[in-house]
């Protein structure tokens, strides 16, 4: 089966998997193997087929975020209910170079609670690797909240690998959201014929490079929410790292991001700004912000980049 096919047939599994509420797409598209999920330990898989990769054959650091992201929070939520809300207050990601190729695997394991605080907020830290060797070593915190108002929460189904298939849905049974996500998907496969990674159109990132910075825009949608209908948090890390790259020359390699969110990824189109602060021989920093509805700062990011190696 073509790549193209394969892709296709991922995005119409997906949909049928995100007709049982408690997940959402995103989460189905990316198709992680929770392979085991208890609240010291979270071991999770997932692979850097087409629908991920950069054109060097890596997988997207959007979709890593995501994967850290996910793992992470497995851990908290293990500790209350299924069903539990949890915002992500913050996240650090540093990268070590090796490729992210193949089949990724993760291990993320809970640090502790933070005492004499008002709200519940937990920490978890987490080891991406592959082919054996550590890709990135991930940090993040978070919060346990309550559902929106007049929203039901739902268990997630924590899918592993070697379960039944999910039949595809037919494409004439689809709904309007889901027809959206399909069409989004053959657009980004048309553009991808043209040498850019499917990625990277499918969540509708685009960049452009300033003369001390860059600009970012994402056009958000039920194929990059999470399950109260928010941009999910490791996809708005895509927007920011996306925006931060395109501000220096391609012979940087991104070393570390450190993000902080701060309210809702709410908006048809999430704005990213990257300026440069730090432009030396051998390191470089960007301090990248991201604005939702009427303005609102959704991420305040930096991430440091360091030169390649000829």
């Amino acid at each position: 089966m073509s790549p193209e096919l394969q892709i296709r047939d991922r995005v119409l599994r997906a949909l049928a998997l995100n007709r049982t509420p408690g997940y959402h797409f995103a989460g189905h598209f990316l198709d992680f193997s929770f392979d085991r999920v208890t609240e010291p330990e979270v071991r999770m898989t997932m692979d850097a087929g087409p629908h991920v990769a950069e054109l060097n054959g890596d997988v997207n650091y959007g979709a890593l975020a995501v994967f850290a992201d996910i793992a992470m929070a497995a851990n908290v939520r293990a500790g209350h209910t299924p069903a539990t809300r949890l915002a992500t207050v913050q996240m650090n990601l540093q990268f070590t170079g090796a490729p992210m190729t193949g089949e990724l695997k993760i291990e993320s394991f809970l640090q502790g609670y933070v005492d004499k605080i008002t709200s519940r907020q937990a920490a978890a830290q987490a080891t991406v690797t592959a082919h054996g060797k550590p890709v990135c070593f991930a940090y993040g915190t978070f919060m346990v909240l309550d559902a929106p108002k007049g929203v039901a929460l739902y268990s997630m189904e924590l899918r592993k690998r070697g379960e039944p298939p999910v039949a595809l849905l037919d494409e004439t049974e689809l709904k309007r959201d889901e027809r959206k996500v399909l069409a989004l998907a053959d657009a980004a496969l048309a553009q991808s014929r043209n040498g850019s990674a499917f990625i990277h159109n499918f969540w509708g990132v685009s960049t452009h490079a300033g003369s001390k910075g860059a600009a970012g825009k994402l056009m958000n949608g039920p194929h990059v929410g999470n399950r109260v209908g928010h941009l999910q948090g490791g996809v708005t890390m895509a927007l920011g790292i996306a925006s931060a790259q395109a501000a220096l020359p391609p012979t940087w390699m991104l070393s570390a991001v450190t993000a902080w969110y701060i309210s809702p990824g709410i908006g048809r189109v999430l704005h990213a700004r990257s300026k440069i602060i730090h432009h030396g021989r051998l390191t470089s920093v960007v301090r990248t912000e991201i604005f939702g509805r009427n303005k609102r700062r959704v991420m305040e990011m930096m991430t440091t980049h360091a030169h390649k190696a000829a």
